[in-house]
Protein backbone atom coordinates (compact mmCIF):
# COMPACT_ATOMS: atom_id res chain seq x y z
CA UNK A 1 0.00 0.00 0.00
CA UNK A 2 1.34 3.40 -0.93
CA UNK A 3 2.15 5.66 1.97
CA UNK A 4 2.31 9.44 1.96
CA UNK A 5 3.98 11.93 4.26
CA UNK A 6 2.56 15.43 4.53
CA UNK A 7 2.17 18.26 7.01
CA UNK A 8 -1.33 19.17 8.09
CA UNK A 9 -2.83 22.08 6.21
CA UNK A 10 -4.25 23.83 9.24
CA UNK A 11 -1.26 26.03 9.96
CA UNK A 12 -1.01 27.37 6.42
CA UNK A 13 -4.67 27.45 5.47
CA UNK A 14 -6.71 29.38 7.99
CA UNK A 15 -9.87 30.14 6.03
CA UNK A 16 -13.13 28.71 7.31
CA UNK A 17 -14.70 25.75 5.55
CA UNK A 18 -18.05 27.50 5.62
CA UNK A 19 -17.96 27.92 1.84
CA UNK A 20 -17.68 24.15 1.42
CA UNK A 21 -19.94 23.13 4.25
CA UNK A 22 -20.39 19.63 5.51
CA UNK A 23 -23.21 18.49 3.27
CA UNK A 24 -25.23 19.46 0.25
CA UNK A 25 -24.50 18.87 -3.39
CA UNK A 26 -20.83 18.18 -4.12
CA UNK A 27 -21.16 18.22 -7.90
CA UNK A 28 -21.15 20.95 -10.54
CA UNK A 29 -24.60 22.27 -9.67
CA UNK A 30 -25.74 25.71 -8.54
CA UNK A 31 -26.50 26.14 -4.84
CA UNK A 32 -29.99 27.32 -4.09
CA UNK A 33 -30.44 31.05 -4.25
CA UNK A 34 -27.57 32.42 -6.31
CA UNK A 35 -24.00 32.34 -7.47
CA UNK A 36 -22.49 30.23 -4.70
CA UNK A 37 -20.10 32.66 -2.99
CA UNK A 38 -18.98 36.23 -2.71
CA UNK A 39 -20.80 38.68 -4.96
CA UNK A 40 -24.51 38.15 -5.62
CA UNK A 41 -25.56 37.91 -9.25
CA UNK A 42 -26.36 41.22 -10.96
CA UNK A 43 -30.05 42.00 -10.83
CA UNK A 44 -32.00 40.90 -13.92
CA UNK A 45 -32.60 43.59 -16.53
CA UNK A 46 -34.36 43.81 -19.83
CA UNK A 47 -31.32 42.77 -21.85
CA UNK A 48 -28.97 39.96 -20.96
CA UNK A 49 -25.26 40.67 -20.54
CA UNK A 50 -23.36 38.41 -22.94
CA UNK A 51 -19.90 37.16 -21.93
CA UNK A 52 -17.71 34.58 -23.63
CA UNK A 53 -14.92 32.33 -22.41
CA UNK A 54 -12.31 30.16 -24.09
CA UNK A 55 -11.18 27.27 -21.86
CA UNK A 56 -8.21 25.04 -22.62
CA UNK A 57 -8.88 21.34 -23.03
CA UNK A 58 -7.11 19.50 -20.22
CA UNK A 59 -8.50 16.07 -20.99
CA UNK A 60 -11.02 14.14 -23.04
CA UNK A 61 -13.86 15.16 -20.76
CA UNK A 62 -13.21 18.89 -20.29
CA UNK A 63 -16.10 19.75 -22.60
CA UNK A 64 -18.50 17.69 -20.50
CA UNK A 65 -17.74 19.54 -17.26
CA UNK A 66 -17.89 23.01 -18.76
CA UNK A 67 -21.11 22.32 -20.68
CA UNK A 68 -22.76 21.53 -17.37
CA UNK A 69 -21.11 24.55 -15.75
CA UNK A 70 -22.54 26.85 -18.42
CA UNK A 71 -26.06 25.47 -17.87
CA UNK A 72 -25.79 25.82 -14.11
CA UNK A 73 -24.34 29.31 -14.28
CA UNK A 74 -27.10 30.58 -16.55
CA UNK A 75 -29.73 28.96 -14.33
CA UNK A 76 -28.36 30.92 -11.38
CA UNK A 77 -27.86 34.16 -13.37
CA UNK A 78 -30.85 34.71 -15.61
CA UNK A 79 -29.55 38.07 -16.84
CA UNK A 80 -26.23 36.69 -18.14
CA UNK A 81 -25.73 34.85 -21.42
CA UNK A 82 -22.53 32.80 -21.05
CA UNK A 83 -20.87 31.16 -24.03
CA UNK A 84 -17.99 28.76 -23.28
CA UNK A 85 -15.76 27.34 -26.01
CA UNK A 86 -13.29 24.52 -25.34
CA UNK A 87 -10.11 24.60 -27.44
CA UNK A 88 -7.30 22.03 -27.44
CA UNK A 89 -3.84 23.01 -26.24
CA UNK A 90 -2.52 22.20 -29.72
CA UNK A 91 -4.64 24.95 -31.23
CA UNK A 92 -5.35 27.49 -28.53
CA UNK A 93 -2.47 29.90 -29.10
CA UNK A 94 -3.23 30.08 -32.82
CA UNK A 95 -6.96 30.47 -32.18
CA UNK A 96 -6.47 33.26 -29.66
CA UNK A 97 -3.96 35.08 -31.87
CA UNK A 98 -6.39 34.97 -34.78
CA UNK A 99 -9.24 36.23 -32.62
CA UNK A 100 -7.12 39.11 -31.33
CA UNK A 101 -6.12 40.14 -34.86
CA UNK A 102 -9.77 40.26 -35.86
CA UNK A 103 -10.73 42.01 -32.56
CA UNK A 104 -12.89 39.06 -31.55
CA UNK A 105 -11.03 37.97 -28.44
CA UNK A 106 -13.15 36.39 -25.68
CA UNK A 107 -14.03 38.15 -22.47
CA UNK A 108 -12.35 35.40 -20.42
CA UNK A 109 -9.42 33.22 -21.48
CA UNK A 110 -7.81 30.18 -19.87
CA UNK A 111 -4.27 29.73 -21.13
CA UNK A 112 -0.69 29.54 -19.86
CA UNK A 113 1.11 32.88 -19.97
CA UNK A 114 -0.10 36.44 -20.19
CA UNK A 115 2.93 38.76 -20.37
CA UNK A 116 2.59 39.40 -24.11
CA UNK A 117 -1.06 40.37 -23.68
CA UNK A 118 -0.11 42.79 -20.91
CA UNK A 119 2.62 44.29 -23.08
CA UNK A 120 0.03 44.87 -25.83
CA UNK A 121 -2.37 46.51 -23.33
CA UNK A 122 -5.08 43.91 -23.94
CA UNK A 123 -5.90 42.77 -20.40
CA UNK A 124 -7.83 44.17 -17.45
CA UNK A 125 -6.03 44.13 -14.07
CA UNK A 126 -7.45 41.34 -11.92
CA UNK A 127 -8.34 43.75 -9.13
CA UNK A 128 -10.99 45.26 -11.41
CA UNK A 129 -13.08 42.09 -11.69
CA UNK A 130 -12.24 39.78 -8.81
CA UNK A 131 -14.26 39.92 -5.59
CA UNK A 132 -12.52 40.30 -2.25
CA UNK A 133 -13.69 36.82 -1.27
CA UNK A 134 -12.09 35.19 -4.29
CA UNK A 135 -8.90 37.26 -4.10
CA UNK A 136 -8.32 36.54 -0.41
CA UNK A 137 -8.97 32.85 -0.93
CA UNK A 138 -6.07 32.23 -3.32
CA UNK A 139 -2.89 30.69 -1.95
CA UNK A 140 -0.81 33.89 -1.70
CA UNK A 141 2.15 32.67 -3.77
CA UNK A 142 -0.16 31.63 -6.63
CA UNK A 143 -1.97 34.98 -6.62
CA UNK A 144 1.32 36.88 -6.58
CA UNK A 145 2.84 34.72 -9.32
CA UNK A 146 0.56 36.46 -11.82
CA UNK A 147 1.88 39.95 -11.11
CA UNK A 148 3.98 42.19 -13.33
CA UNK A 149 5.41 45.31 -11.69
CA UNK A 150 3.07 44.91 -8.74
CA UNK A 151 -0.15 44.47 -10.74
CA UNK A 152 -1.87 41.07 -10.89
CA UNK A 153 -3.18 40.38 -14.40
CA UNK A 154 -4.62 36.89 -14.16
CA UNK A 155 -6.09 34.33 -11.78
CA UNK A 156 -4.62 30.86 -11.23
CA UNK A 157 -7.10 28.31 -12.56
CA UNK A 158 -5.31 25.27 -11.19
CA UNK A 159 -2.06 24.27 -9.58
CA UNK A 160 0.64 21.67 -9.80
CA UNK A 161 3.78 21.27 -7.76
CA UNK A 162 6.95 19.24 -7.53
CA UNK A 163 7.90 17.10 -4.53
CA UNK A 164 10.60 14.59 -3.64
CA UNK A 165 9.54 10.98 -4.17
CA UNK A 166 11.18 8.20 -2.19
CA UNK A 167 10.80 4.43 -2.62
CA UNK A 168 10.57 3.57 1.06
CA UNK A 169 11.01 -0.18 0.60
CA UNK A 170 14.38 0.38 -1.09
CA UNK A 171 15.44 2.96 1.47
CA UNK A 172 14.42 0.76 4.40
CA UNK A 173 16.23 -2.25 2.94
CA UNK A 174 19.35 -0.09 2.66
CA UNK A 175 19.03 0.93 6.31
CA UNK A 176 17.45 4.36 5.80
CA UNK A 177 14.35 4.62 7.98
CA UNK A 178 12.97 8.01 6.87
CA UNK A 179 12.86 10.17 3.77
CA UNK A 180 15.82 12.58 3.65
CA UNK A 181 15.19 16.09 4.94
CA UNK A 182 18.58 17.65 4.16
CA UNK A 183 20.89 17.50 1.17
CA UNK A 184 23.51 15.72 3.27
CA UNK A 185 20.91 13.10 4.13
CA UNK A 186 20.22 12.69 0.41
CA UNK A 187 23.89 11.88 -0.16
CA UNK A 188 23.86 9.45 2.77
CA UNK A 189 20.79 7.71 1.40
CA UNK A 190 22.25 7.55 -2.10
CA UNK A 191 25.44 5.93 -0.77
CA UNK A 192 23.43 3.40 1.22
CA UNK A 193 21.35 2.50 -1.84
CA UNK A 194 24.42 2.13 -4.03
CA UNK A 195 26.25 0.02 -1.40
CA UNK A 196 23.23 -2.25 -0.96
CA UNK A 197 22.05 -2.72 -4.54
CA UNK A 198 25.03 -1.88 -6.72
CA UNK A 199 24.12 -1.02 -10.30
CA UNK A 200 20.68 -2.69 -10.17
CA UNK A 201 19.07 0.36 -8.53
CA UNK A 202 19.69 4.02 -9.41
CA UNK A 203 19.76 6.01 -6.15
CA UNK A 204 18.74 9.42 -7.57
CA UNK A 205 17.09 10.65 -10.78
CA UNK A 206 18.54 13.84 -12.28
CA UNK A 207 17.32 15.73 -15.35
CA UNK A 208 19.52 18.60 -16.52
CA UNK A 209 18.48 18.15 -20.13
CA UNK A 210 17.18 20.92 -22.37
CA UNK A 211 13.70 19.67 -21.50
CA UNK A 212 13.69 20.66 -17.82
CA UNK A 213 17.20 21.62 -16.77
CA UNK A 214 15.85 24.94 -15.55
CA UNK A 215 13.64 23.02 -13.10
CA UNK A 216 16.70 21.30 -11.64
CA UNK A 217 18.34 24.69 -11.21
CA UNK A 218 15.25 25.84 -9.29
CA UNK A 219 15.05 22.73 -7.10
CA UNK A 220 18.63 22.88 -5.90
CA UNK A 221 19.27 26.62 -5.76
CA UNK A 222 16.02 27.58 -4.02
CA UNK A 223 16.55 24.90 -1.42
CA UNK A 224 20.14 25.90 -0.74
CA UNK A 225 19.27 29.56 -0.18
CA UNK A 226 19.71 30.89 -3.72
CA UNK A 227 17.62 31.23 -6.85
CA UNK A 228 17.24 33.13 -10.08
CA UNK A 229 16.78 36.55 -8.47
CA UNK A 230 17.59 38.19 -5.14
CA UNK A 231 15.20 39.74 -2.61
CA UNK A 232 15.00 42.90 -4.75
CA UNK A 233 14.05 40.98 -7.87
CA UNK A 234 17.44 41.50 -9.53
CA UNK A 235 19.22 38.66 -11.32
CA UNK A 236 21.52 36.83 -8.89
CA UNK A 237 22.57 33.86 -10.98
CA UNK A 238 26.12 33.67 -9.63
CA UNK A 239 25.31 33.80 -5.93
CA UNK A 240 27.34 31.64 -3.56
CA UNK A 241 24.28 29.49 -2.91
CA UNK A 242 23.80 28.89 -6.63
CA UNK A 243 27.43 27.93 -7.09
CA UNK A 244 27.09 25.44 -4.23
CA UNK A 245 23.91 24.01 -5.76
CA UNK A 246 25.47 23.36 -9.18
CA UNK A 247 28.52 21.82 -7.51
CA UNK A 248 26.14 19.53 -5.61
CA UNK A 249 24.62 18.30 -8.88
CA UNK A 250 28.10 17.51 -10.13
CA UNK A 251 28.81 15.62 -6.90
CA UNK A 252 25.75 13.42 -7.48
CA UNK A 253 27.01 12.57 -10.96
CA UNK A 254 30.66 12.08 -10.01
CA UNK A 255 29.68 9.79 -7.14
CA UNK A 256 27.68 7.55 -9.46
CA UNK A 257 24.49 8.24 -7.56
CA UNK A 258 22.27 9.23 -10.48
CA UNK A 259 21.23 8.06 -13.92
CA UNK A 260 24.09 7.74 -16.40
CA UNK A 261 22.87 10.37 -18.90
CA UNK A 262 21.41 13.31 -16.95
CA UNK A 263 22.33 15.64 -19.83
CA UNK A 264 19.82 13.96 -22.14
CA UNK A 265 17.52 11.99 -19.83
CA UNK A 266 14.23 13.85 -19.49
CA UNK A 267 12.00 13.39 -16.47
CA UNK A 268 9.75 10.92 -18.29
CA UNK A 269 12.07 7.88 -18.37
CA UNK A 270 13.14 8.77 -14.83
CA UNK A 271 9.50 8.74 -13.72
CA UNK A 272 9.02 5.40 -15.46
CA UNK A 273 12.05 3.99 -13.65
CA UNK A 274 10.71 5.17 -10.30
CA UNK A 275 7.28 3.69 -11.03
CA UNK A 276 8.96 0.39 -11.96
CA UNK A 277 10.92 0.31 -8.70
CA UNK A 278 14.39 0.58 -10.28
CA UNK A 279 15.13 4.10 -9.04
CA UNK A 280 15.04 5.03 -5.37
CA UNK A 281 14.50 8.81 -5.31
CA UNK A 282 13.82 11.79 -7.53
CA UNK A 283 12.12 15.17 -7.61
CA UNK A 284 9.05 15.16 -9.80
CA UNK A 285 5.53 16.31 -10.53
CA UNK A 286 2.57 15.38 -8.33
CA UNK A 287 1.19 12.92 -10.89
CA UNK A 288 4.47 11.29 -11.90
CA UNK A 289 3.87 7.82 -10.43
CA UNK A 290 1.95 5.55 -12.78
CA UNK A 291 -1.49 4.47 -11.62
CA UNK A 292 -0.58 0.78 -11.86
CA UNK A 293 2.70 1.15 -9.97
CA UNK A 294 3.07 -1.01 -6.86
CA UNK A 295 5.91 1.07 -5.41
CA UNK A 296 5.51 1.95 -1.74
CA UNK A 297 6.53 5.59 -1.85
CA UNK A 298 6.44 8.78 0.15
CA UNK A 299 6.10 12.21 -1.44
CA UNK A 300 7.71 14.83 0.77
CA UNK A 301 8.93 18.42 0.69
CA UNK A 302 12.24 19.04 -1.02
CA UNK A 303 15.34 18.86 1.18
CA UNK A 304 16.72 22.02 2.74
CA UNK A 305 14.31 24.93 2.58
CA UNK A 306 11.33 22.77 1.55
CA UNK A 307 10.51 24.97 -1.46
CA UNK A 308 8.67 23.34 -4.32
CA UNK A 309 8.35 24.47 -7.92
CA UNK A 310 4.87 25.83 -8.48
CA UNK A 311 3.09 25.60 -11.81
CA UNK A 312 -0.23 27.16 -12.71
CA UNK A 313 -2.23 28.09 -15.76
CA UNK A 314 -4.30 31.25 -15.74
CA UNK A 315 -7.68 32.79 -16.30
CA UNK A 316 -7.51 36.35 -17.64
CA UNK A 317 -9.94 38.99 -18.85
CA UNK A 318 -9.57 40.98 -22.05
CA UNK A 319 -10.59 44.59 -22.34
CA UNK A 320 -13.63 45.32 -24.50
CA UNK A 321 -14.00 49.01 -25.18
CA UNK A 322 -17.03 48.35 -27.40
CA UNK A 323 -19.11 46.76 -24.63
CA UNK A 324 -22.35 48.80 -24.34
CA UNK A 325 -22.32 48.71 -20.53
CA UNK A 326 -18.86 48.31 -19.03
CA UNK A 327 -20.11 48.13 -15.44
CA UNK A 328 -22.61 45.37 -16.27
CA UNK A 329 -19.94 43.45 -18.20
CA UNK A 330 -17.52 43.65 -15.28
CA UNK A 331 -20.19 42.50 -12.82
CA UNK A 332 -21.04 39.54 -15.06
CA UNK A 333 -17.39 38.55 -15.23
CA UNK A 334 -17.08 38.89 -11.47
CA UNK A 335 -20.13 36.63 -11.09
CA UNK A 336 -18.45 34.05 -13.35
CA UNK A 337 -15.40 33.88 -11.09
CA UNK A 338 -17.45 33.82 -7.90
CA UNK A 339 -19.42 30.90 -9.31
CA UNK A 340 -16.38 28.99 -10.59
CA UNK A 341 -14.28 29.39 -7.44
CA UNK A 342 -17.11 28.34 -5.12
CA UNK A 343 -15.36 25.79 -2.91
CA UNK A 344 -17.23 22.62 -3.77
CA UNK A 345 -17.71 23.42 -7.45
CA UNK A 346 -14.06 24.34 -7.89
CA UNK A 347 -13.03 21.24 -5.92
CA UNK A 348 -15.20 19.16 -8.22
CA UNK A 349 -13.32 20.50 -11.24
CA UNK A 350 -9.93 19.78 -9.67
CA UNK A 351 -10.84 16.14 -9.04
CA UNK A 352 -12.50 15.87 -12.45
CA UNK A 353 -9.37 17.07 -14.29
CA UNK A 354 -6.79 15.67 -11.86
CA UNK A 355 -5.10 18.89 -10.72
CA UNK A 356 -4.55 20.70 -7.44
CA UNK A 357 -6.59 23.72 -6.33
CA UNK A 358 -5.03 27.17 -6.13
CA UNK A 359 -7.40 28.25 -3.36
CA UNK A 360 -7.11 27.83 0.38
CA UNK A 361 -10.58 26.54 1.15
CA UNK A 362 -10.60 23.95 -1.65
CA UNK A 363 -7.13 22.74 -0.60
CA UNK A 364 -8.35 22.13 2.91
CA UNK A 365 -11.67 20.67 1.78
CA UNK A 366 -10.14 18.17 -0.65
CA UNK A 367 -7.75 16.91 2.01
CA UNK A 368 -10.72 15.11 3.56
CA UNK A 369 -13.55 15.22 0.99
CA UNK A 370 -12.05 14.27 -2.38
CA UNK A 371 -13.99 10.99 -2.41
CA UNK A 372 -17.21 12.99 -2.81
CA UNK A 373 -16.14 14.00 -6.33
CA UNK A 374 -15.70 11.98 -9.51
CA UNK A 375 -12.69 11.77 -11.82
CA UNK A 376 -13.61 12.74 -15.37
CA UNK A 377 -14.34 9.78 -17.62
CA UNK A 378 -13.43 7.28 -14.93
CA UNK A 379 -16.73 5.47 -14.84
CA UNK A 380 -17.38 6.53 -11.28
CA UNK A 381 -13.92 6.49 -9.69
CA UNK A 382 -13.55 9.22 -7.10
CA UNK A 383 -10.79 11.40 -5.76
CA UNK A 384 -8.24 10.42 -3.10
CA UNK A 385 -8.22 12.69 -0.05
CA UNK A 386 -4.82 11.45 1.13
CA UNK A 387 -3.36 12.36 -2.26
CA UNK A 388 -4.76 15.89 -2.07
CA UNK A 389 -3.69 16.23 1.55
CA UNK A 390 -0.12 15.34 0.59
CA UNK A 391 0.27 17.65 -2.38
CA UNK A 392 -1.89 20.56 -1.26
CA UNK A 393 0.36 20.78 1.78
CA UNK A 394 3.23 21.60 -0.57
CA UNK A 395 1.49 24.47 -2.34
CA UNK A 396 1.94 27.35 0.16
CA UNK A 397 5.73 26.93 -0.03
CA UNK A 398 5.97 26.91 -3.82
CA UNK A 399 7.95 29.45 -5.78
CA UNK A 400 7.75 30.21 -9.48
CA UNK A 401 9.99 30.87 -12.43
CA UNK A 402 10.42 34.62 -13.10
CA UNK A 403 8.30 34.32 -16.23
CA UNK A 404 7.41 38.00 -16.36
CA UNK A 405 11.06 38.97 -16.86
CA UNK A 406 11.91 39.80 -20.47
CA UNK A 407 15.21 37.87 -20.24
CA UNK A 408 13.66 34.70 -18.83
CA UNK A 409 14.18 32.60 -21.98
CA UNK A 410 17.86 33.59 -22.07
CA UNK A 411 18.18 32.75 -18.38
CA UNK A 412 16.42 29.42 -18.82
CA UNK A 413 18.74 28.37 -21.64
CA UNK A 414 21.73 29.82 -19.82
CA UNK A 415 21.31 27.87 -16.59
CA UNK A 416 20.87 24.62 -18.52
CA UNK A 417 24.05 25.26 -20.48
CA UNK A 418 25.91 26.17 -17.28
CA UNK A 419 24.74 23.00 -15.49
CA UNK A 420 25.75 20.79 -18.37
CA UNK A 421 29.18 22.38 -18.80
CA UNK A 422 29.95 22.19 -15.09
CA UNK A 423 28.72 18.65 -14.64
CA UNK A 424 30.79 17.48 -17.59
CA UNK A 425 33.90 19.08 -16.10
CA UNK A 426 34.33 21.73 -18.80
CA UNK A 427 34.27 24.73 -16.46
CA UNK A 428 33.92 25.51 -12.76
CA UNK A 429 30.52 26.38 -11.34
CA UNK A 430 31.76 29.83 -10.32
CA UNK A 431 33.10 30.67 -13.76
CA UNK A 432 30.02 29.34 -15.56
CA UNK A 433 27.60 31.31 -13.39
CA UNK A 434 29.78 34.43 -13.40
CA UNK A 435 29.69 34.35 -17.20
CA UNK A 436 25.93 33.87 -17.22
CA UNK A 437 25.35 36.70 -14.76
CA UNK A 438 27.52 39.01 -16.87
CA UNK A 439 25.60 38.10 -20.03
CA UNK A 440 22.21 38.61 -18.43
CA UNK A 441 22.74 41.53 -16.06
CA UNK A 442 25.70 43.22 -17.72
Amino acid sequence: MKKVLAALLAAAMTLSLAACGGGGDKSNTPPAGGSGSGTPAPAPSGDKVAISAIISQYGNYTQEWWTQFEKNFEAAHDNIDLNIEIVSWNDIYTVVSTRIQSEQQPDILNISGFADYVADDLLMPAEEYVSDHVKNNFIPSFWESNAIDGTVWALPILASCRAMFCNMDLLNEAGITAAPKTWDEVLTACKAIKDKFGDSIVPWGLDISTDEGQAAFAYYTWNMGGGFVDANGDWALNSEANIKAVEYMKQLIDSGYCNSAPYTDTRYPLQDAFSAGTQAMMIGAMNMVKADSTVNYEAVSLPGEGIGLGVCDQLMVFKNDSAPDQAARTEAIKAFFDFFYDCERYSDYMVFEGFLPATLDASEYLASNAEKHTVGGSGGATGDSEYFKTFCAQLPDCQFYPLSESKWIDVKNGVIEAEQQVCQGQISAKDALDNLQANIAG
